[in-house]
């Protein structure tokens, strides 16, 4: 989130000094990339965090679903039991 508010800082600072030599330019350049290549990376991060998180919670609804259904399976095997048995 720093670098997404340190962006336009760098950015307007880097136009601030573009003026001022060729040299001054290529800097300008070359921090305006670095920028732009360490945002790409953080948002790359921040995709696969949340597709991690995601397939933790897929598997979570999966788990307790299997839960729940082996949970009524022997409810109604017991029910099943006592029906028998009563009889």
């Amino acid at each position: 989130m720093k670098k997404l508010v340190a962006l336009p800082l760098v950015l307007a600072a880097a136009l601030g000094l573009a003026a001022c030599s060729n040299k001054t330019q290529a800097d300008t350049s070359a921090v305006a990339n670095d920028a732009m290549s360490d945002i790409n990376a953080t948002a790359d991060a921040a995709v696969a965090d949340v597709d991690a998180a995601a397939a933790s919670a897929g598997n979570s609804v999966d788990n307790a679903a299997d839960a729940t259904g082996n949970a009524l399976d022997n409810a109604g095997d017991a029910v099943k039991d006592a029906a028998n048995n009563g009889m």
